[in-house]
Formats: structure tokens, C-alpha cells, sequence
């Protein structure tokens, strides 16, 4: 079992930037960023294997970035030109199988999620 816990969430204005962290308790091969909006269905954000193919959802192209630590199994979601459509609780999700990956899969460990507020 790998635990999961996200940090960096938190308010901004519109505009703004926000870094969140995703650490993994072990090894995981695939990580990805979901979101979820009150009332909303939960969408994939970005996810990212080990051997750094990164899946961006459209709506994120060019102002987020995905990145991921393999040695320390930390996964990171840099966060810039924030809208306050992109307020949702964001989970880190992860996989330990080499053919995971994309914002499709179904991934097995899931963390507690964290807040992200935007202001207009």
C-alpha cells in the first residue's frame, strides 16, 4: 500500500500561482493530478511516468506543469495564470505498473486531496 499526501494548496487571485506536492510512502512508476468542483464530475489535470511522457488535459496546456522527483517520489503540479474556474479540490493519484499512465487510466492510490481557491 503507498499513501499519498498532497500539500500547496491554497487561495489566490486570478492571475496567481500555486505549487502543489504530491509525496508517494513508495514506489510508484505513474503519478497524475485530478480535480474535482463541487457538483462536478472529477477530471483528469496532468499525470506523468517515469520515463517523463507527460498527458496534459486541454484546459491546462501552457499554463501548468507537471513534474516528478523518481528518487524521492514526489510528484509536483506548478500551477500559473490561475482562473477561478480551475478552483477544485486536487487529488495525486499513483500507479506502480509500467504500462499506467495518461488521465484515463485507472490508477490505484489516491490521496486526501487539497483545496485550491481562486478569486476573481
Amino acid at each position: 500500500q503507498v499513501e499519498l499526501v498532497e500539500s500547496g494548496g491554497g487561495s489566490v487571485q486570478a492571475g496567481g500561482s500555486l505549487r502543489l506536492s504530491c509525496a508517494a510512502s513508495g514506489y510508484t512508476y505513474c503519478m497524475g493530478w485530478f480535480r474535482q468542483a463541487p457538483g462536478k464530475e472529477r477530471e483528469g489535470v496532468a499525470s506523468i511516468r517515469n520515463d517523463g511522457i507527460a498527458y496534459y488535459a486541454d484546459f491546462v496546456k501552457g499554463r501548468f506543469t507537471i513534474s516528478k522527483d523518481n528518487a524521492k517520489n514526489t510528484l509536483y503540479l506548478q500551477m500559473n495564470s490561475l482562473k477561478p474556474e480551475d478552483a477544485a479540490m486536487y487529488y495525486c493519484a499513483a500507479d506502480p505498473q509500467l504500462w499506467c499512465g495518461g488521465l484515463r487510466f485507472e490508477y490505484k492510490y489516491w490521496g486526501q486531496g487539497t483545496q485550491v481557491t481562486v478569486n476573481a
